[in-house]
């Protein structure tokens, strides 16, 4: 069986991995040619982490999200850190709510929290996610692209003429056209240098009006990232999206008030009514979307969805009943 898979963010060189695995053949096609700054998921936090999630999340991302972590395992450089979640004293009512809505820490302290993460400063209260993990996205899709190349598997601008049996549409936010129901939601964030900070997990700061999440990627290099925006703008990012990712950072160690910004980016991720992807067949074309900001954690399970339905015509729950 030939499938055509559009799009090579990480939702198409997922569901081109978990078809291959299983037997299939793909002709994988993206018009940006290549990976990078084109797929939203270049710009993606890359956390592995369901538990925390689950705070604003539907059940499905806390179940499915747990099949992640070993699925990134086998295909790229995993850390199994855990995630850090902190507020200030001010904000310990925001603290208590999300330990009411998720699950899968323990409480830390602020000896805890030292021993943790030494260089976070000027925090006594907070929850470690031990099992939580977290990849470099952009490490992860060459990965996964170069191990489907050694199995003769390239991405290419257009279509080739070889015949195929099923059309993948893994196009994000770019197959509105075709998924009415489809919305776009902004997102904006920093990548910047501070040689001296040293943080080895995520590092989630909660605020009253917007949490912000930071992220090592190795040698002093961090992304910041928090923006929800209902918009989809794919415009430049606000200066107030980065005075807030950057007093974030500051309010966590003072010595990110030296860091270089190396980059800036925005994207648009792609998001159905609940927030939670679909897999949706529309007459000779099945679409595989809406990923929202779980686009790492919930891929694997949405390209085994796929891979479930093309290879052993088997409708899953991530399948739109009324469309398969």
């Amino acid at each position: 069986m030939t499938v055509r898979i559009l799009g090579a963010g990480v939702a198409g060189l997922a569901v081109a991995t978990e078809l291959v695995a299983r037997g299939g053949a793909v002709d994988l096609v993206d018009s940006a040619g290549v990976r990078g700054e084109a797929a939203g998921s270049w710009w993606a936090g890359g956390m592995l982490a369901p538990f925390c999630e689950f705070e604003n999340a539907e059940e499905p991302v806390l179940r499915l999200g747990q099949q992640a972590k070993p699925w990134w395992q086998r295909h790229t450089t995993v850390t199994e850190a855990g995630t850090l979640v902190v507020a200030h004293r001010r904000d310990a009512a925001d603290l208590r709510r999300f330990a009411r809505r998720t699950e899968g820490f323990e409480h830390a302290d602020a000896a805890r929290i030292q021993a943790l993460e030494p260089d976070l400063v000027g925090f006594d209260q907070g929850l470690f996610f031990g099992t939580e993990a977290h990849l470099s996205p952009r490490q992860a899709l060459l990965d996964l692209a170069t191990a489907l190349e050694a199995r003769g598997v390239t991405i290419q601008r257009a279509p080739s003429d070889t015949a195929v049996e099923t059309t993948i549409d893994c196009r994000g936010f770019a197959a509105r056209d075709a998924l009415p129901d489809l919305r776009g939601v902004k997102g904006e964030m920093l990548v910047i240098r501070a040689p001296d900070v040293t943080l080895t997990r995520p590092v989630r700061l909660l605020h009253p009006r917007i949490p912000v999440y930071i992220v090592p990627r190795g040698d002093g290099v961090y992304m910041l990232g928090a923006t929800m925006i209902e918009s989809a703008d794919r415009g430049r990012s606000t200066a107030r999206s980065m005075l807030e990712l950057l007093s974030a950072a500051y309010a966590r160690n003072p010595a990110f008030g030296e860091a270089e910004v190396l980059e800036i980016g925005v994207d648009v991720r792609p998001a159905f009514p609940d927030n939670l992807p679909r897999v949706r067949k529309i007459g000779s074309t099945i679409h595989a979307n809406g990923l929202f900001r779980h686009g790492f954690l919930l891929a694997p399970a949405l390209a085994g969805a796929v891979a479930d339905l093309v290879i052993e015509d088997k409708v899953t729950e991530l399948v739109d009943a009324h469309y398969a």
